[in-house]
């Protein structure tokens, strides 16, 4: 495969900082996250569930306000159905913090595995980069998490759901840093 690399136009040389600038961004915020999800493994487990179930009574809400707008009864029925759904999901997930974490443990790892692979995926894209190697990595990181998570359940819930989202975040953001720092390599002349 041949590199696309800069072309000395002051368009391409703009387009390549910013995407480097973006990834540099978010490869410094997702380890801040993966730090503090490594320090504090079962906060962050409660803390993600939390925020799902409060997801999911945010959902809710849109369902009940999108059954109050409804122009048919079939409509009105069915946002009605799916707001009480999503609420009872919210309300476990945001107000029970200890039940259902194997669940979410198990939608976690599937959800790593998900990640890996587009990883993967976008490294794949990004084979013209030097530094494309780095995302490759941090999907196979991400693949082997979810692994990990699978071969130890139930026992591990608690603390494998912060623990290994920490990684995952690492990896990811570390694996950022290096496609950034490679980009600003090739925006050099």
């Amino acid at each position: 495969m041949t590199q696309v690399v800069n072309d000395g136009t002051p368009e391409m040389k703009g387009l390549l900082e910013k995407g480097r600038k973006r990834l540099r961004n978010v490869g410094i915020i997702l380890l801040v996250l993966g730090i503090l999800a490594v320090a504090f493994p079962f906060a962050t487990t409660i803390a993600f569930k939390t925020v799902i179930g409060w997801l999911f009574l945010i959902g809710a809400m849109g369902h009940f306000y999108g059954a109050w707008n409804a122009d048919t009864p079939t409509r009105r029925g069915v946002d009605v159905v799916q707001g009480i759904i999503f609420g009872l999901i919210g309300v476990w997930l945001a107000f029970f913090p200890l039940g259902g974490i194997v669940t979410l443990t198990v939608l976690l790892a599937i959800a790593f595995i998900l990640q890996g692979l587009l990883e993967v995926l976008m490294a794949s894209r990004l084979s013209q980069f030097p530094g494309w190697k780095w995302m490759l990595f941090s999907g196979g990181v991400a693949i082997l998490a979810g692994i990990l998570i699978f071969a130890e359940l139930p026992s591990s819930a608690t603390w494998a759901i912060g623990l290994l989202l920490g990684v995952n975040l690492l990896s990811s953001g570390f694996s950022y840093l290096m496609v950034s720092m490679a980009m600003g390599k090739v925006a050099q002349p």
